[in-house]
């Protein structure tokens, strides 16, 4: 496949190759995520993503596609809602929007829609390849690889940071929350690091003050925020700051962390590390990826959503680049075609490099792209990538304790098959 999509040539030259002809009709695509609740922050930023995404497209003449352009057309729901309200949302993108690719979380609450999708063969990218099973063959994880990308953190922290031996932990009990648990636990043994707490609150938050006092009381090193969601990621950060703690924190996000600079200290965040990096970062500046200019995505995501950045903002776009590209070497929107496009090699470009397909070995299904990931910290109230972690080589040297944790939880995709596929 070709390392670069017509989205990202067209950012690089500004030029409209010449075309036979133009239809009217569009390629609708379906972002079918939670857009209210307390997974909103990873919602709404990435549906804002794709509709600068689709603006650029639309711009330069559409989608181009056996020999016609095609105009795109973003279909968004709320998959926050309920499960009545999920799955009827996936039905009507499907049987009314005719949409050849939605875009999600993933997680609970897209739960009550991936049996109908997977049914229809739709092909589906979800941020959390945890959803990623035998039973889902055309989903697939095309951007991120949560949780698994945080044992690069971990590693960092250990290897800078040897004298931080004591470890306490809290996550939510969601899908979302107990697989980040799972991860981090496993990237704790694998370091040798002791976890001396863990506390699990319900999914949508808990009292950030009393959670972090009975971490804080077992005199930790590190806290570690797991995968809460950002509201809930703040708290915890405010109120360790609040209680004095003066060790390390790690967490997966760091939404709005300028908000945590002001409510906290430049000093107490530069003892954050975390796992996502804004877009203007020196060290991809050279990259080529994305747009092939990540920071001109970067500002103009700023001009249109001012203080919105978050983890999510640049993954639904990342997403549908990837499968743009896909679409012009299949020369179709069908999704078993695309699908067999994105597959035809072993290896595929995604954000951060060359990445492979993978996930046999605890996903049951090599849908996932793994590669590497940037470990983020806090310097000069900035966001910067402190180095790039192979996610791909800790799963070679250490799966077999990931998938002993992930089972502990419950996690393992036998665990978590679909009643509904399963008959």
């Amino acid at each position: 496949m070709s390392r670069s999509s017509f989205a990202q040539r067209l950012a690089v030259t500004g030029s409209l190759p010449r075309i036979a002809t133009q239809s009217r009709e569009p390629v609708c695509i379906g972002v079918l995520t939670p857009l209210s609740g307390p997974e909103e922050a990873w919602g709404r930023p990435g549906l804002d993503g794709c509709h600068l995404w689709s603006d650029w497209i639309n711009k330069h003449g559409g989608l181009m596609v056996a020999g016609s352009r095609r105009p795109i057309e973003i279909i968004a729901r709320d998959s926050g809602i309920n499960p009545d309200a999920t799955l009827a949302a996936a039905q009507d993108m499907v049987e009314r929007g005719k949409t050849p690719l939605i875009l999600t979380l993933g997680g609970d609450s897209f739960g009550p829609a991936l049996p109908y999708l997977m049914a229809q063969r739709v092909l589906v990218a979800t941020l959390l390849p945890t959803d990623l099973s035998p039973d889902t063959p055309t989903l697939v994880a095309l951007s991120e690889v949560h949780p698994l990308f945080n044992v690069t953190g971990v590693s960092w922290l250990a290897r800078t940071h040897p004298q931080a031996g004591r470890v306490a932990l809290c996550g939510q009990t969601d899908s979302l929350g107990l697989s980040s648990i799972a991860v981090f636990r496993a990237a704790f043994e694998a370091e040798g690091l002791d976890l001396v707490k863990e506390v699990r609150y319900p999914p949508e938050g808990g009292d950030a003050k009393e959670i972090v006092a009975a971490m804080v009381a077992e005199q930790p090193d590190v806290l570690c925020w797991c995968s809460s969601p950002p509201p809930m990621m703040q708290a915890l950060t405010e109120a360790a700051h609040a209680q004095g703690f003066t060790g390390r924190i790690i967490a997966c996000t760091a939404d709005n962390y300028p908000r945590m600079i002001e409510r906290t200290s430049a000093a107490f965040m530069e003892r954050y590390t975390f796992q996502f990096p804004d877009f203007d970062d020196p060290m991809l500046s050279e990259t080529v990826f994305f747009f092939h200019q990540p920071k001109t995505f970067f500002d103009s995501y700023n001009a249109r959503f001012p203080e919105a950045w978050s983890a999510v903002s640049w993954e639904y776009a990342s997403m549908l680049d990837l499968w743009h590209g896909a679409v012009e070497q299949a020369n179709s929107i069908t999704p078993i075609s695309v699908l067999s496009a994105m597959k035809r090699a072993r290896q595929m470009s995604h954000v951060f490099g060359l990445a492979q397909w993978w996930g046999h070995e605890i996903f049951g299904i090599d849908n996932a792209l793994v590669g590497d990931w940037p470990v983020v910290g806090i310097r000069e109230g900035r966001a910067r990538i402190l180095e790039f972690g192979s996610v791909l080589d800790w799963l070679n040297q250490h799966g077999a304790l990931l998938s002993r944790h992930l089972e502990a939880m419950g996690q393992l995709w036998h665990q978590r098959l679909l009643p509904s596929l399963r008959q």
